[in-house]
This record gives C-alpha cells, structure tokens and sequence, in this order.
C-alpha cells in the first residue's frame, strides 16, 4: 500500500508546527527592533495601494447584493430606516474584514508563498544564511508589518465604500432617502464596531502572512512543489480566516445584548 497520504498528513501537521515557530520568531525579532524598512515600504506598496482596486470593488458590490437582499423585506415590515444600520453592522462586524481577508489571502499571500517557495528551491534561502542574513529579517517581518498594518486600513476603506454602495441601492432601487440611511448608520453603529473590525482585520493579515510566508519557507520539490505551497497557502489562510472568525466574534460580541437600539 503507498504511505503517500501519511506522508502529507505528516508534511501538513509539521508545516503548522512550523507557522507556529515562525510567528514566535517574528514576535521575538520585532521585540528586539529587527526590521528593515525598506522593505516594509516595498511591500505595504504591494499589499496596500496595489490591492485597494480589487477590495473597493468587492466591497461595493457587496453593499449593494446586500442591500438588495434585506431592503425589500425591511420596507414591507415598515423597518426601511434601519437597512443602513443593518448593512453597516454587518459590513463593520463580519463581511468588512473577512472579505477583505479573503482578497488580500488571495492576492498577497499567495504571491508571498510563490515568491518565497522560489527562492526556496533555487537555494536562495541558504545562499542568504550564507551571508549572514536571517530570513526572518529580510523576507518574513516585512511582509508581516505590511500586511498588519495594511489590512485595517483596506477594511476601513471598503466599509466606507460598501456602505456607498448600498447608499446609492437604496436610494434609486427602493426610494430610501439618504439622510434616513445615514441617520440609520449613526443609530446603529458604535464605536466599538469599528475597533472590533480594525482588531480583526489586522489578526486576519498578521495570519495571512505567516502562512504564506511559512508555506514558501517549507517548500519543496521544485516548479511543482512551488505551486502546491502556493494552493495550499491560500486554502489554508482561507480556512485559517473562517475559523478565526467564528473564535473572535464569539469572544468581541459573544456576551452582548440589545445590540438594535428600538424606535
């Protein structure tokens, strides 16, 4: 019989260990002031403006599929004020920062796992150590900054922008004015609806990093092996995003009540 299935349950439990040890290494590298930021502004360039097209636009159809989906029902209960302030706590509690997530986990941390899984297999990580250069310094805590630090702000401005989108749904589509959205907004949401977004989405992108980077560090096997770590860092920052979700909204909202305020 092949052990070939044990072989890659065995090579997924030890890349996990791994991402555990790089994320602790990180912690210990930033603590002691290693960073270069020359190439923490190479790559909050790749991460940031470079993937602020792709996010608006999801986020703005978002808002609006959104809108679409809950305004009819709203309006025949007689709640249309409140579709604003739905959207927005929806867009800032869930769908803001994990759709996000999903777009940067499939744009820059599959570009990080590629891009580092290459280097891997042409020996371009131990031609670094022979120099003298951690990797951790050079490769990993860039990317992991840029996408901390990049994530919140790509949150902040596809919450702005689905929001927008809805606006502009609700307006010409189903007759809500804007003041009323507007005002719904201000009713609905709360300061901590944005802290708990920006609280999320940087989690989101300190994982997404990790797990590219890790994924291109542990490769092997040549071209093929690159593209497997590849496909296997975006599906696993994927599930890594889902479940984390689940555990942090529990623990940021889980113990809430009375949350819609009454009219």
């Amino acid at each position: 019989m092949r052990k070939r299935p044990r072989w890659r349950l065995n090579q997924g439990v030890q890349r996990f260990g791994s991402a555990f040890m790089l994320a602790g290494k990180v912690t210990f590298h930033l603590v002691k002031g290693r960073i270069s930021f020359r190439n923490c502004m190479d790559q909050m360039a790749l991460v940031g403006p470079e993937s602020v097209g792709v996010a608006l636009i999801t986020a703005a159809f978002v808002g609006m599929v959104f809108t679409i989906q809950v305004a009819r029902e709203f309006i025949t209960f007689g709640a249309s004020s409140a579709v604003g302030g739905v959207l927005a706590i929806a867009l800032t509690r869930e769908l803001g920062p994990v759709l996000t997530a999903v777009v940067l986990a499939g744009r820059v941390g599959s570009a990080f796992a590629a891009e580092i899984g290459t280097m891997k297999v042409t020996e371009q990580i131990d031609a670094l150590h022979m120099l003298g250069t951690d990797p951790v310094d050079y490769l990993v805590i860039p990317r992991f900054i840029a996408c901390l630090l990049m994530l919140p702000i790509l949150n902040i401005l596809s919450l702005v922008t689905g929001l927008w989108g809805g606006m502009i749904i609700a307006d010409y589509l189903y007759g809500i004015p804007r003041t009323i959205y507007i005002e719904s907004i201000q009713n609905f949401l709360q300061s901590w609806d944005i802290w708990s977004s920006i609280i999320k989405s940087g989690i989101f992108g300190a994982v997404v990093a990790i797990i590219g980077c890790n994924w291109g560090l542990t490769t092997t096997g040549g071209a093929k092996g690159v593209g497997q770590s590849t496909t296997a860092a975006v599906v696993m920052s994927l599930l890594a995003i889902f479940i984390l979700n689940f555990f942090l909204s529990w623990a940021l909202f889980g113990g809430e009540s009375n949350l819609i305020p009454t009219f």
